[in-house]
């Protein structure tokens, strides 16, 4: 078990993408499964500061439920709640399932994730 790949992995999961930078591989590939596919460090950061942007413009609570991790894989479960002046705006479950190489790097993360709750039209 390699607790650095679980604490990268868990950073990004939590949207903490600033932390990870330095852990991505040059030519990481991002799928973000049914909407789009990133290559390269410089496009997956430049998504991640898009996110990042949304995350400070609602309050986020995201919790890892469960981890999973074997031979540079780790896969990372859990839900996130996002509100707006008290409101909730936005359940999802998510999962994300990330691959490293050789030095430690994030070659590869497959992020799947499905709204769960929506708010209610009046």
């Amino acid at each position: 078990m390699n607790s650095n790949q679980l604490t990268i992995a868990s950073n990004f999961s939590l949207g903490k993408f600033a932390e990870v930078y330095d852990d991505m591989a040059d030519n990481i590939r991002w799928e973000i499964v049914g909407q789009q596919t990133l290559e390269g460090k410089e496009n997956v950061k430049a998504h991640c500061q898009n996110i990042a942007a949304y995350f400070r413009s609602v309050t986020t609570d995201f919790n890892i439920h469960q981890t999973v991790q074997a031979d540079g894989k780790v896969a990372i479960i859990g839900l996130g709640e996002f509100t707006r002046e008290g409101i909730i705006i936005s359940k999802i479950s998510a999962c994300d399932v990330y691959q490293f190489d050789f030095e430690n790097k994030i070659r590869s993360i497959a992020s799947y994730c499905i709204e769960v709750s929506k708010p209610k039209n009046p």
